[in-house]
This record gives structure tokens, sequence and C-alpha cells, in this order.
């Protein structure tokens, strides 16, 4: 990862994840996932795409569709902070598609922790389409909740976005 990233919890056992917020909640992605952290840039929009689509980033002559993930899960483009940051991801829709990179538009995307994967606790409620929307642990902090980059788009964006991406060089 590009810019600095505290290394909070890094004596304890479990796997990193680096913590975001989407307004006052607390998620996490898997380091696995994460590429590199960057300020964030001026993108290149995309008409009549989706409202979250934030627009195209070139990331070593590699185009790629940019998700503003606050758009994605509650309507409202993330707060343009010092804090928001890209955050370029490994996406995999299956195994036989490979590996592809997307950027994510994340709110306070500048600590890291760890945490034991199996903290993590399924809930009962049906996330409708927010698939991406994986389980939960309690923690001095309260609730911190698991996203998913492999379930972040559905079948028709995925096509849409990562063919507009290609065309767009």
């Amino acid at each position: 990862m590009a810019s600095p990233v505290s290394r909070s919890d890094s004596a304890q056992a479990g796997r990193l994840y680096l913590q975001f917020r989407l307004g006052a909640d607390r998620y996490a992605l898997d380091v696995h996932d994460v590429i590199e952290v960057l300020p964030l840039p001026v993108l290149k929009r995309v008409p009549e795409a989706p409202a979250w689509v934030a627009g195209l980033y070139v990331n070593r002559g590699e185009p790629l569709p940019v998700i503003d993930l606050s758009q994605l899960a509650f309507g409202h483009s993330a707060p343009r902070r010092t804090s928001t940051r890209l955050v370029l991801v490994r996406y995999r829709a299956d195994e036989q598609a490979g590996e592809q990179h997307l950027g994510l538009i994340l709110e306070q995307a500048t600590h890291t922790l760890r945490r034991d994967p199996a903290a993590f606790h399924d809930y009962e409620l049906d996330n409708g389409s927010a698939r991406y929307l994986g389980p939960v642990l309690e923690d001095e902090q309260g609730l911190l909740q698991r996203v998913r980059v492999d379930q972040l788009l559905t079948a028709e964006a995925r096509e849409r976005l990562l063919r507009d991406a290609e065309r767009a060089v």
C-alpha cells in the first residue's frame, strides 16, 4: 500500500484488515484484497453510469472503474476529506474469470487492525442486493462489518463496468 497506514493491534494474532467508515459505521476489507491505498485523485467521469460509479482511474496504463462505496450503500457520495481514499482492490467474479482490479472510494481508510476471522459472525438480516456485506464482530469500538470485494458487482454491473473500462483507453 502506498500511503502510510497505522498498524494498530499489530501484536495480536489474526488477519490484517483495512478499516474504513461509511458515515458513522465501521467496515473492514481483508488486506489480501487490497493492492494500494492512494489519496483521492480527480477521476474521469463515465457518462450515463449509475451514480455509484465515481469514474475511471488509470493505474499504470490500466483504466480501472471506481466505485463510491458510500453512494452504492447509502445513496450519497463519500465526503471529500483528506482521510477519504482511493483503494485499489483485487476483484474476482469467479474462478474462471480471473483477477481484475477496481477502485473503491472509502471514507477514513487510514488504519489497519488485526482480527481473528472466526470472530466475525453472520447475522440473520437479509442484505438484499448488498451481497457484499459480510459478517460482523463486536469489539471495544462497537460493530465492525467485513466487506466482500468479490461480491460488490452484480453480473450486469460487472459486464458493463469492466467492458466500459476497456473501451475507455
